[in-house]
């Protein structure tokens, strides 16, 4: 069985306004997507994340967004191609800076919120984000949506010159395509931890979800996002991590 590895949206606290629970999620995960300042996060708050993570031997990922503090990054925007690209190594650059001065480095990047969704459906839009990747390092990776088929994204970044990593989520609902069904829907989200850590062991074993018609959705994923914002889920991410690990 593959290893499926975990990852955690981390360093989202603002100013004096704490989010998450970094501390007590990070020595669970193995990847940690850092906010990078324009949905969440500040200076400090990313160099503390970048520490924290190297601290756990974490592998650390870029988390850019469309620049939407107020909305959290949820919101979509009309950004031209060269902007998207822009506001990418902008992100990029200041959390690899960061790490730099830590000793660690930037393996990875996984967009947030709207703009992750919004790649997802826009080929257009995928190809910025793929080129912006690519010319701020080759070597990478950038993290995209699992979907049933995952050829086009597949071409798009061999073309590109990129190399992917495609994750699926533990507390989220599908739909027959095999994309997230959108937050303002219910159901969406999957609250209960034994919903969670089914969901979580079903992807892990290579076996189908079920969407929300009720259809069989297989995903090819290399990680699992996860969640860890209130102490609830924490103890959910421990007993993923716990039951991945029987699992191997």
């Amino acid at each position: 069985m593959n290893r499926l590895l975990l990852n955690c949206d981390m360093g989202e606290s603002f100013g004096a306004w704490t989010m998450g629970l970094d501390e007590q999620v990070m020595p669970h995960v193995d990847c940690a997507n850092i906010a990078c300042g324009f949905h969440a996060s500040d200076p400090s708050t990313m160099r503390r994340t970048v520490a924290l993570a190297a601290e756990h031997d974490v592998r650390i990922g870029a988390h850019p967004a469309y620049p939407d503090l107020v909305g959290f990054g949820r919101r979509s925007m009309h950004c031209s191609h060269q902007e998207v690209e822009d506001m990418l190594l902008y992100q990029i650059g200041a959390l690899d800076g960061i790490c730099r001065a830590e000793g660690t480095r930037v393996e990875y990047v996984k967009p947030h919120g709207a703009l992750y969704n919004d790649m997802m459906r826009r080929p257009d839009l995928l190809r910025a984000v793929m080129q912006a990747v690519h010319r701020y390092d080759p070597a990478l990776q950038l993290m995209l949506l699992a979907r049933r088929d995952n050829s086009q994204a597949q071409v798009m970044a061999s073309e590109v010159g990129l190399s992917l990593m495609f994750e699926a989520f533990a507390d989220r609902a599908y739909d027959a395509d095999g994309y997230l069904v959108g937050r303002d829907r219910p159901g969406a989200v999957h609250h209960l931890a034994t919903d969670i850590l089914e969901q979580a062991l079903t992807l892990a074993r290579g076996e189908p979800l079920v969407t929300t018609d009720g259809g069989a959705l297989h995903l090819a994923a290399d990680t699992l996002c996860v969640h860890g914002d209130n102490p609830g889920a924490v103890a959910v991410v421990r007993q993923i991590a716990a039951a991945l690990a029987d699992l191997r």
